[in-house]
């Protein structure tokens, strides 16, 4: 159910890889009404536990090309090879019926989307609790070699370079603590004066 008495705002959360945002974004949806969570295009092969329209959706490269022609993107991205992209028209009908959406996304595309969105966009960058904390997690998940963790990790201080163009940095010690941040921060962003449609009619009346 939206919240007509208010415009809705994109709540984007940045972070290097293997910071938690993930984890984070589920557990906002979770725990906060009238917020949905943005879903990818993507050119990269599907998975065995993901499902079409709620994890991604599954383009090959021609068709999300032609989604770039037809200017159907608030942004998109080459990452590690794979294309991915954010719907305009999943994003903004849905901010104009009330409901927000988090974006799940690195600095580039926060930048694209404030080109077009600059009064609706809240910006949030997570950061690590500690660089070993980052090595351990990026050393885990990337099993595969030595030049593939040395890569991530490049690309994550790449990532963090990019904090000062975030309106709020948080450090991901304990993640139920940044999720209530998190959700201190909306609940104030929600109440800002140009997101209240209703409080025009209301000053009328006042004045």
């Amino acid at each position: 159910m939206s919240n007509v008495n208010n415009k809705g705002l994109v709540l984007v959360i940045s972070s290097p890889s293997g910071a938690g945002k993930t984890t984070i974004c589920k557990k906002i949806i979770d725990q906060v009404t009238d917020i949905d969570l943005s879903v990818s295009v993507t050119t990269r092969k599907k998975r065995k536990d993901e499902i079409e329209g709620k994890d991604y959706f599954f383009k090959n490269e021609d068709e999300f090309s032609k989604l770039i022609k037809q200017n159907e993107f608030l942004e998109h991205a080459n990452v590690f090879g794979c294309f991915y992209g954010t719907l305009k028209h999943e994003v903004i009908s849905k901010i104009n019926n009330g409901i927000d959406v988090i974006v799940d996304i690195d600095w580039q595309g926060t930048r694209q989307i404030k080109n077009h969105l600059p009064d609706d966009i809240v910006k949030i960058f997570i950061l690590p609790p500690s660089i070993k904390e980052l090595e351990y997690r990026l050393g885990k998940r990337a099993s595969e070699n030595e030049e593939n963790f040395l890569k991530r990790m490049s690309e994550a201080k790449e990532e963090i370079s990019h904090y000062k163009e975030y309106d709020f940095v948080l450090v991901n010690d304990q993640i139920q603590d940044v999720v209530n941040q998190i959700k201190s921060i909306l609940f104030s962003e929600r109440l800002r004066r140009h997101r209240q449609l209703k409080l025009r009619k209301t000053l009328e009346i006042l004045l």
